[in-house]
């Protein structure tokens, strides 16, 4: 099924304030204020350049399970750093396939260089739901003779 729609789409209705933490920050702070912002993952960004990605998948499995402390672990021992991102315009379904096939939650949109939002597999769904029930909706119209022929 081809999903209408891109990356700028979903972008333009989100908040424009991507929150970012830096490589040197403890894994401690990043959890926080990933908690606080009720985000999944957190962009590694230094000098404004995006070095990394810190999730949550990523303090499970580099930190509680190997035993390490969140208050002395920085960010750039456990962040991930092989990035894949994407473009404002790009299509929502080709994001939706490379998440799907990379089993990843989290994409950081980049535009000429510079980190400009992040998408995540939920703002994925809520539009794919969003664009279904307005088709249902238009169809149950339709069917119901409420448009003109």
């Amino acid at each position: 099924m081809e999903v209408a729609g891109t990356v700028s789409w979903i972008l333009a209705q989100k908040s424009t304030t991507v929150w970012t933490i830096g490589p040197d920050a403890k894994v401690y702070d990043a959890i926080k204020m990933m908690a606080d912002k009720n985000v999944g993952a957190l962009p590694v960004v230094q000098n404004d350049k995006l070095t990394g990605i810190i999730s949550e998948r990523d303090y499970t499995r580099k930190v509680i399970l190997q035993g390490r402390s969140s208050k002395e672990t920085r960010v750039s021992e456990i962040m991930s750093m092989n990035l894949i991102v994407t473009h404002p315009n790009e299509s929502l379904t080709g994001c939706m396939r490379v998440m799907t096939e990379k089993r990843i939650r989290h994409l950081p949109v980049l535009e000429e260089g510079k980190l400009v939002g992040m998408l995540s597999i939920g703002d994925a769904l809520k539009w794919v739901i969003s664009a279904q029930t307005a088709t249902i909706e238009h169809l149950e119209q339709y069917i119901a003779g409420g448009y003109a022929s």
